[in-house]
């Protein structure tokens, strides 16, 4: 008997001395802090979750693989740290890629780990339950793309995606990790001495001297200079030394939606609402994290008007410089060192631009804000865009602590001109694929990653992609309140289908939709708004209760245009249309 309690002793014992592949995931992530993950559940990492949880990660459960890899996406924004989105094989896979590679082209450092099928089936292609090969798919669309096969290498891997996704310039990474990962087992102290605690992640890379002197050259050259604020500058982290950049070079600035903040909207060196003005006549330009591409005119065409103008660009990645135009002056480095080389150079004697041009600027600034106000007091029911826009404004004035995520066509373009932000890193939107889709995957992580109330403002199309995540937000009982601005359709809900058939135009949807009912279903506070005094009442109810809630905000069916401001991407046909 005795040696029978013996040899089960011992069994116990050597079975404590092991670790396996699941194990060993869970404690390198949390060795380097990454402490919580946001995934689908289901075959091969339904258990990886559930230990990942007991082990004291926060999994966040989705409905959808796009929406939670999106919330991993702005989680990384939000924390410089990689968001970690978990999926299952292939088609999981497939949905989360799309949020990989949203992360990738908007910089937001990300890491996207999928269980997948055993190599040597993949490579025979012989049929295996939800056979792809994933890695091969995954490398054009992110960073870095990495697989692991041996528990081993679990910790190298994962010290490896961390340090792609943070260093240089940010962006996704794909961990991909075959089912029988999971289950190997070695001995548990070799295990740990396999984990990789990561140093120095993404190091300061500071500019180069002569690039410093070019570029004040350049600046102390210009007349009507200009500084363009892109979401880098936002990520960066760098709020002091950017907003005493601004203030004692005495330069007008322009932030882009997501840098929004950085600088609250009405300083006075803000530019936002005179945009089209210091485009066009601007004779200098420094772009700070901010990319001369589509969002921008890439630096040419009618938008920048006829002044001739001299680029400087602060950016991490050498090859953005020259990406549309000639760039005079290129300050490779990043943000916070690039920025704080600047300062140091301006000094205390630097000569501020010209009253005839910050004078020229506050002029129509001042100017396009008062002709503006009249349309954002209406009380009109049902509402137009202005109507509802102008309450948000206040609200968000009175609350600029809180978040606001934003998508849409209209509801996106109009809410990022009307509505002013005060802090940096509040303002949270579809970025530079201009997307839709990221709403609630971003308003899940944006409540879980700040502990900050949520407000959301969405178009009825922008919400459709991503509303049943609507759910996930009762469930984990989140301080969101989604303001659905429904207007009947994509656009504008007006459409006729020219054919006369009974199916209704490409662009509408269904008249008088009660999304709200929708949040009450699960739980949460749901409701119908139809003029602006409404709208006004139940947001700061929302965000006065913390509560999930979810606001239909009945707008007038006619009051959006064609792909909102940028229907000038929409090619059109030259034929005539027959008889």
């Amino acid at each position: 008997m005795t040696a029978i309690v013996q040899s089960i002793a011992s069994a116990a014992e050597t079975e404590q001395e092991l670790t396996d592949g699941f194990h060993l995931v869970i404690d390198a992530l949390k060795l380097n802090g990454l402490n919580t993950i946001y995934g689908v559940p289901g075959i091969p990492i339904t258990d990886f979750g559930r230990m990942a949880q007991a082990e004291g990660i926060r999994v966040l459960s989705f409905r959808h693989e796009q929406a939670a890899g999106y919330a991993a996406s702005i989680a990384g924004y939000l924390t410089k740290k990689p968001g970690v989105c978990l999926t299952v094989s292939a088609p999981g896979f497939l949905n989360g890629l799309t949020a990989l590679a949203h992360a990738t082209t908007n910089c937001f450092p990300m890491i996207l780990i999928s269980g997948s099928s055993e190599r040597e089936i993949v490579d025979l292609q012989q049929g295996d339950y939800e056979e792809m090969d994933q890695l091969a798919i995954a490398k054009p669309l992110c960073k870095a793309a990495f697989r692991v096969l041996h528990a081993a290498d679990i910790g190298i891997a994962v010290a490896r995606a961390i340090r792609a996704a943070v260093s240089g310039r940010p962006g996704g990474v794909y961990l991909d990790l075959p089912a029988k990962l999971f289950g190997q087992v070695m001995d548990a102290a070799a295990g740990q001495k396999s984990l990789v605690k990561v140093i120095d992640a993404a190091p300061a890379q500071h500019p180069g001297p002569d690039s410093i002197k070019r570029a004040l050259d350049v600046l102390k050259s210009a007349k009507k200079p200009l500084i363009i604020l892109g979401k880098g500058a936002a990520y960066a982290q760098a709020d002091d030394a950017i907003r005493a950049l601004v203030e004692s070079s005495g330069i007008p600035f322009l932030p882009m939606s997501m840098a929004k903040g950085l600088l609250p909207d009405t300083h006075p060196q803000c530019a936002g609402a005179a945009r089209s003005t210091v485009l066009k006549d601007s004779d200098v330009v420094m772009l700070i994290g901010a990319r001369l591409n589509w969002l921008l005119s890439h630096g040419k065409g009618k938008s920048w008007g006829d002044t001739p103008k001299k680029f400087i660009q602060i950016d991490i990645e050498p090859k953005e410089m020259d990406s549309n135009v000639e760039i005079v002056a290129p300050v490779v480095g990043d943000i916070g060192s690039c920025v704080a080389a600047l300062l140091a150079g301006i000094g205390k004697d630097w000569t501020k631009p010209s009253a005839d041009w910050t004078g020229a600027i506050a002029r129509k600034r001042d100017d396009n804000i008062a002709k503006m106000a009249p349309r954002l007091m209406n009380n009109n029911s049902p509402m137009d865009y202005h109507g509802a826009l102008g309450v948000l404004r206040t609200i968000v004035a009175e609350r600029p602590d809180a978040m606001l995520v934003n998508e849409g066509a209209n509801t996106l373009d109009l809410a990022r001109g009307i509505i002013d932000m005060y802090q940096p890193r509040k303002r949270i939107d579809v970025g530079t694929w201009g997307i839709m889709g990221i709403g609630m995957g971003y308003c899940i992580a944006a409540a879980v990653e700040t502990g900050k109330p949520v407000l959301a403002i969405e178009g009825d199309s922008a919400f459709g992609f991503s509303g049943m995540e609507i759910e996930t937000i009762c469930r984990y009982n989140l301080p969101v309140c989604i303001v659905v601005f429904n207007n009947d359709g994509i656009y504008r809900g007006t459409d006729v289908n020219p054919s006369g058939s009974a199916d209704v135009a490409p662009t509408v949807f269904v008249k008088g939709a009660r999304y709200d009912k929708m949040m009450e279903a699960f739980g949460g506070i749901g409701i119908n708004a139809t003029s602006p005094d409404e709208l006004k009442r139940a947001v700061n109810a929302a965000m006065d209760s913390g509560k999930p809630t979810l606001i239909n905000a009945v707008i007038d069916p006619a009051a959006g245009s064609e792909s909102g401001r940028i229907g000038n991407l929409n090619p059109q046909s030259v034929l005539k249309k027959k008889k």
